[in-house]
C-alpha cells in the first residue's frame, strides 16, 4: 500500500499552506502610516527560490513567478515519503 492509499481517507481535510515571499522591519510610525494602497517594498524577486512549508513543516520549495498581475509560486521540489 502507497502512503497516498494510506492518507486517502484525509484528503479533503484542509490544512495552512505558507509561502514566504519576504520579511520586513518597519518602524511603529511606518506601520502607522499605511493604508489602502500603501507598497511595501521587498528585495525578493520572480526567479528567487523559496520555502514552501505546511504546519510549520517544510514539504517543499519553489520559485517566486508572476502571471499577468498575479504574483505565484512554481513548485520546484516536493518531498513526498
Amino acid at each position: 500500500m502507497t502512503s497516498l492509499e494510506q492518507i486517502r481517507d484525509l484528503a479533503e481535510v484542509p490544512v495552512d499552506l505558507e509561502v514566504e515571499l519576504d520579511r520586513k522591519i518597519l518602524s511603529v510610525r511606518e506601520v502607522l502610516d499605511l493604508g489602502p494602497g500603501s507598497v511595501i517594498r521587498m528585495t525578493r524577486s520572480a526567479g528567487e527560490n523559496i520555502d514552501i512549508r505546511v504546519g510549520g513543516t517544510l514539504i517543499g520549495f519553489g520559485e517566486i513567478v508572476i502571471l499577468e498581475e498575479n504574483m505565484g509560486v512554481r513548485i520546484t521540489d516536493f518531498h513526498q515519503e
